[in-house]
C-alpha cells in the first residue's frame, strides 16, 4: 500500500512516497516542482567477494524523456551517463559514505533514476533525500538519516532550494548535506564571495537540514522496516595484537626521527628527498618484513593483516600530530610544501600553458583556443545550450609510479575536472570581450595529495600566459583535519595523500585575492560543527593567498597579447532570421566574401537562439573589414544612416570619384574630393576597380538618397 508524506521547505513542497512502485526494491519516489525521481535501495544476501572495504555503488540515470526529449546519435537511446549524472551520483555518494558501518561487506546499490525533470529546478537535492529515506526506512543497516538543501543568495535575500534562475543571479551556489548534528559535505561556487558568507549559507543550510531529518525519522516510524544482519569483515585479534607487538616500536622510532630531523636544519632535508619521502619509505620496509613473517603465520588473513597495519601506522601518525604538532613529512599544521611556477615552455605550438608543482603534486595545463562554433553542445535534460570554457582532467598511472589499464576518464577524473571549472568560471571574460572557445586539459605528472587544486593553480597559470584577460588570477588548496578526544583537533594546510588517508577530512577551497569560488568539502568521520568548519575557511585563506602570491611572482598579469600560434578570431550577433540572406544561395555571399578579404575561416549559425558569426583570419585589418561588409549586409537602404561605417569594394572609377559597393544593391559616392587628404587630378592614381577601402557615410541626399562617402583608412 503506497504511503506518502509532504515536507515544506523553504516554502516548496517535497513529496515522498512509498510502497507503490518497485516494491522489489527499497524505493521511494520524491517529487519536487515538476521533477519526479525514483530512489531504489538494494542490499545483496551475501558478501561481495574478497573486497576489502564496504562495497557502496551510486548510480544517477538520466532519461531524455524525462524532459520530453528523444536523445540524439543514431541508437536514439541513453549511452554512458552524462557528467551531471556522475557528477550527482558522487555528490550523493559522499553525503552517505560516511554513515556506513565500513565492515560491512554485503554490496548496496543505490539508483536515482530521472522519470520527470522540469527544467526549472535542479534535481540533485532531490536524489541525497530520497537516496537518505530510501535507506532509513529499509531493512540495510542505516542508523541515521541524512538531509541535503541548496542555498543561494540574491541582493540580501537567502533563498533555499534556488531554481535555475534564481541560481543564476546567486552570488552562491552551495549544497550542504549533514545530520541532525553535523555537517557531512559540502559543495558550492561562488562570485568571489566572502568566508563570512560562506559560513552563514550553511549555518542557514543546516537549520533546514535538521528539519528534513526529523521529517525522515517521522517517517521511518510509520514504514520503517527492520534492519537485516549483513555479512561483516571481523579482524582477527591475534593478528591485530602480533601486527602491535612486532611493528608500534619500529613505527615510534621512525616518528621520533621525524620529530627530531624536522628540527634540524641539516637534517630536514632528509625527510623529502626520495618519490615517496623518508617516512613512506621506511613504512613500505617495515611492512614488507613483518608481513612476509606473519603471512607464514597466518597464510589465509592477508586482510586483517593488512587492515592492522593500517590502523596502527593511522593511530600513531594522528598522534604525532596531535601531541607534537608535527607531520610525517616533517612539517607544522599551517606549513605548505615548496611551490614552483612555470609558464610559456612551448610557445611555439601552444597557445597558453602552466605548469605547477607543490612538493611531491605537480600539473600540467594546457590551453587551447577555439572559434565559438567549436562550442560543446550538451544534450542534457535541461535546455539546449552550448558550453564555451571546458575542463578536463586526466590522471594517469605513472603519477602515482603504478601501472592500471587506460579506459578513458573515471568518475573521480570527471569530478575534479569539474570543480576545477568551477573555480574558474566566474573569473572567464564574456563572450563579447573575449570571443573564444577555452578548452583546458590538466594532466596529472605526479600525485601527493590535491591534484585538483594543484589543475586549479596550474590552469590559472595557463590562462594568463595565453593573454586571456581573466577577472582575477585563482589558485585553491585542500585543507585536511585531525581530530582527537576532548574535542582537541588540529587543521592542516595543503595535506598530503597520508593525511587525506588517514586524516577525517578534505577541504578544497579554491578562489582569488577577494573570496571564494568553489569549495568541496568531504568527511571520513560522522561530520564536523560549524566551528571547525569556520577555523578551517580562516586557515584556507591564508594558504590560497600564500600560494597566489607564489604564482604572481612568476606571471603576475595576463600577457598583453595572444601567443603567436593562437587563432585570431572575432564574432558577432545577428538577427537569426537573417543568417539564409548572409550566407546567400549555395553560400555564394559567404565564399566570395571569404575570398575577398582572404579570411582562414568564416561561420555563420545558430547559437543558442542567435544567428553568430566567427571570423577566423590571421589579417586582423582584413578581419574587421570582413565583419564590416556582413554588418553593412543586414542593412537596408532606408537603414543607413550618417556615420555609419563600411568595409566597401570599388567597382567603378569616374572623372569625378569612385563608386563604392557597401553591400550586395547598395553603392555610394567616393567624391574625388575625399580619395585623398591632399589634392588629386586622376581618381585612377589612387584607385583600382576591386580595391577594399573603409569608408563612412558622410551624407544622404534627402530626395535622391544618393550616398555621399568619405574615406576613414588616410
Amino acid at each position: 500500500m503506497e504511503k506518502s508524506c509532504t515536507l515544506d521547505i523553504g516554502g516548496k513542497q517535497m513529496i515522498f512516497s512509498t510502497g507503490k512502485i518497485a516494491r522489489l526494491a527499497n524505493s521511494v519516489l520524491v517529487k519536487f516542482g515538476g521533477n519526479g525521481v525514483l530512489i531504489t535501495a538494494v542490499m545483496s544476501q551475501n558478501s561481495s567477494g574478497n573486497t576489502d572495504f564496504f562495497p557502496l555503488v551510486v548510480d544517477v540515470e538520466e532519461r531524455m524523456y524525462a524532459a520530453g526529449k528523444i536523445p540524439g546519435g543514431f541508437f536514439k537511446r541513453e549511452g554512458r551517463a552524462s557528467d551531471k549524472a556522475i557528477l550527482n551520483s558522487r555528490l550523493t555518494d559522499r553525503g552517505l559514505r560516511p554513515l556506513f558501518d565500513k565492515n560491512i561487506r554485503n554490496e548496496v546499490q543505490l539508483i536515482g533514476t530521472v522519470i520527470s525533470f522540469d527544467q526549472i529546478n535542479p534535481y540533485d537535492i532531490s536524489v541525497i533525500n530520497g537516496a537518505s529515506m530510501a535507506l532509513y526506512i529499509s531493512d540495510i543497516p542505516f542508523e541515521e538519516p541524512v538531509g541535503a538543501v541548496r542555498i543561494g543568495k540574491v541582493g540580501e535575500n537567502w533563498i533555499i532550494n534556488p531554481d535555475y534562475s534564481e541560481i543564476e543571479e546567486s552570488i552562491i551556489d552551495i549544497v550542504v548535506a549533514g545530520t541532525e548534528d553535523a555537517i557531512l559535505m559540502v559543495e558550492a561556487g561562488g562570485k568571489e564571495v566572502s568566508e563570512e558568507v560562506t559560513v552563514e549559507a550553511i549555518e542557514k543550510a543546516h537549520i533546514e537540514i535538521k528539519k528534513i531529518v526529523y521529517f525522515q525519522k517521522e517517517f521511518r516510524k510509520i514504514v520503517g522496516k527492520e534492519k537485516r544482519k549483513t555479512v561483516n569483515f571481523e579482524l582477527n585479534k591475534d593478528i591485530e595484537k602480533k601486527v602491535r607487538e612486532l611493528t608500534e616500536a619500529r613505527i615510534q622510532e621512525v616518528l621520533d626521527d621525524i620529530v627530531k630531523y624536522s628540527a634540524d636544519d641539516d637534517k630536514k632535508s632528509l625527510l623529502d628527498n626520495t618519490a615517496r619521502g623518508y617516512f613512506q619509505d621506511r613504512m613500505l620496509i617495515i611492512k614488507e618484513e613483518i608481513g612476509k613473517k606473519l603471512e607464514t603465520e597466518f597464510p589465509e588473513d592477508s586482510e586483517s593483516i593488512d587492515i592492522s597495519f593500517k590502523d596502527l601506522e593511522r593511530e600513531l601518525v594522528r598522534k604525532l600530530i596531535l601531541k607534537e604538532g608535527i607531520r610525517p613529512d616533517g612539517r607544522k599544521p599551517d606549513e605548505i610544501r615548496e611551490i614552483n611556477c612555470e609558464v610559456g615552455l612551448f610557445p611555439e605550438t601552444t597557445h597558453g600553458i602552466g605548469l605547477f608543482t607543490r612538493g611531491k603534486t605537480q600539473a600540467i595545463t594546457i590551453l587551447a583556443l577555439g572559434s565559438i562554433r567549436e562550442a560543446q553542445k550538451i544534450d542534457s535534460l535541461g535546455k539546449e545550450e552550448f558550453k564555451r570554457y571546458i575542463h578536463h582532467y586526466n590522471f594517469p598511472p605513472f603519477s602515482t609510479g603504478e601501472t592500471w589499464p587506460l579506459r578513458g576518464p573515471k568518475r573521480r577524473e570527471i569530478g575534479h575536472g569539474a570543480l576545477a571549472e568551477k573555480a574558474l568560471r566566474p573569473m572567464i571574460p564574456d563572450e563579447d570581450k573575449f570571443p573564444y572557445v577555452l578548452r583546458l586539459v590538466s594532466e596529472i605528472l605526479e600525485s601527493n595529495g590535491s591534484t585538483s587544486m594543484a589543475s586549479v593553480c596550474g590552469s590559472t597559470l595557463a590562462l594568463m600566459d595565453a593573454g586571456v584577460p581573466i577577472l582575477n588570477p585563482v589558485s585553491g588548496i585542500a585543507m585536511g583535519l585531525i581530530k582527537g578526544e576532548d574535542d582537541k583537533y588540529i587543521v592542516l594546510k595543503d595535506i598530503q595523500g597520508l593525511e587525506d588517508f588517514y586524516g577525517d577530512m578534505d577541504f578544497k577551497v579554491a578562489g582569488t585575492k577577494n573570496g571564494i569560488t568553489a569549495l568541496q568539502m568531504d568527511m571520513k568521520v560522522k561530520g564536523i560543527n560549524i566551528d571547525i568548519i569556520k577555523k578551517t575557511l580562516e586557515k584556507a585563506k591564508e594558504g590560497r593567498l600564500y600560494i597566489l602570491d607564489k604564482m604572481l611572482e612568476v606571471i603576475p598579469q595576463p600577457r598583453e597579447s595572444l601567443a603567436s600560434c593562437a587563432p585570431k578570431i572575432t564574432t558577432f550577433k545577428v538577427p537569426k532570421e537573417k543568417i539564409g540572406e548572409i550566407i546567400g544561395p549555395g553560400g555564394k555571399n559567404i565564399k566570395s566574401i571569404k575570398e575577398e578579404f582572404d579570411l582562414e575561416e568564416i561561420d555563420i549559425s545558430d547559437y543558442n537562439g542567435e544567428g553568430l558569426v566567427s571570423i577566423t583570419s590571421s589579417n586582423e585589418v582584413n578581419m574587421e573589414m570582413a565583419r564590416k561588409k556582413i554588418e553593412g549586409m543586414l542593412k537596408g537602404i532606408e537603414d543607413i544612416k550618417i556615420g555609419d561605417e563600411f568595409s566597401g569594394t570599388v567597382v567603378g572609377i569616374t572623372s569625378y570619384g569612385a563608386f563604392i559597393n557597401l553591400f550586395p544593391g547598395v553603392d555610394g559616392l567616393l567624391h574625388i574630393s575625399k580619395v585623398s587628404n591632399k589634392r588629386i587630378n586622376d581618381v585612377n592614381d589612387y584607385l583600382k576597380i576591386g580595391d577594399k577601402i573603409s569608408v563612412r557615410v558622410g551624407n544622404i541626399d534627402s530626395r535622391t538618397k544618393k550616398i555621399g562617402l568619405e574615406r576613414t583608412d588616410i
